[in-house]
């Protein structure tokens, strides 16, 4: 499995150069730092200003390519991914908002997958029942509800919940300092993020094991007189997880960008918002950085695909 695996992992990280490349160049040339600036006062310094962006590797007016160079070269030989127009380092912008979003995205992440699967599971076994029908609609009212819908309707239960026990149970404004206050602000944005992921999964995976539980094999091994929940378990869920996996391992890798929504409702500031406040604050090395790390983390998730697919599909064969 180690030379299969080398071997993707040589081609993930081609394509994650190629990526952040084109960023680049795409960012460098349509996001303008001096829009930032009132650019019909003539009372500014525009001679400093210039020399700023200068300094930062972000003024329009230098040749893109003579900017590429010098950023490319920080990145390689000393992984200095640049500054802000507002001169911060995007390093340390990264690596504070990484933690931020990897303690948001992976629990409500895992919370979603986990319980979604099992819950799509069941109720393929429970086909046309009254307990299938009304997980279908409530998941049907979760997919028809935004997503900053949901938010906001846990933020108002909160205060109406906190006003009756008359305290503050219930946190929702940032992350919170200490292991109990960070999980009283984990834990509405953690459902917000989960209750999506549990309506998307149960009926990726009611639909899968519907498919499997009529297949041939699963009837034989029925009629050879194995039980109908090792049938189920031993053959009928582990392939209807085959396409879950790799399902499962790209869509957590895009969780870490995508839950830009949530971050701003409930004050997180992890890597979702500053995708946002990047492009929208003209950020050409913010906005690279953070394609450079949704790649990492797409590259990451097609190896672990790969991986789980290997270990859940006997007829996978890796050399």
């Amino acid at each position: 499995m180690f030379p299969y695996l080398m071997r993707r992992l040589a081609n993930y990280a081609i394509l994650l150069v190629i990526a952040t490349v084109l960023a680049y160049f795409l960012a460098a040339t349509q996001l303008n730092p001096l829009g930032l600036y009132d650019l019909s006062n003539t009372k500014l310094n525009w001679d400093g200003i210039y020399a700023t962006l200068t300094s930062y590797n972000i003024n329009p007016n230098d040749p893109v390519l003579d900017r590429f160079k010098i950023w490319a070269t920080g990145v390689l030989t000393e992984w200095d991914w640049g500054k802000t127009p507002k001169g911060e380092s995007v390093n340390a912008i990264v690596a504070r908002r990484m933690w931020v979003s990897v303690r948001l995205v992976f629990l409500g992440s895992l919370i979603g997958m986990g319980v979604g699967t099992a819950l799509g599971a069941w109720t393929a076994t429970k086909q046309y029942s009254a307990a299938d029908r009304i997980i279908t609609v409530l998941c049907l009212i979760v997919f028809s509800t935004p997503v900053m819908v949901i938010a906001l309707f846990l933020k108002l239960g909160a205060i109406k919940a906190n006003a009756a026990l008359g305290g503050q149970v219930f946190e929702f404004v940032g992350e919170g300092s200490g292991f109990v206050g960070r999980a009283q602000h984990l834990l509405l944005p953690t459902i917000s993020m989960s209750l999506t992921g549990i309506a998307t999964y149960s009926r990726y995976q009611r639909n899968l094991m519907l498919d499997t539980l009529g297949a041939d094999y699963v009837r034989t091994a029925r009629a050879k007189g194995l039980r109908k929940r090792q049938a189920i378990t031993r053959h009928a869920l582990r392939t209807s997880l085959i396409p879950m996996g790799t399902y499962f391992a790209f869509a957590l890798a895009t969780m870490f960008v995508g839950a830009s929504i949530t971050e701003t409702v409930f004050t997180w500031h992890g890597m979702g918002e500053y995708a946002v406040t990047s492009i929208s604050t003209f950020d050409i090395n913010g906005t690279v950085a953070v394609v450079a790390f949704s790649g990492m983390m797409t590259l990451i998730g097609a190896l672990l695909s790969d991986v789980l697919v290997a270990v859940i599909d006997p007829r996978v064969r890796v050399s």
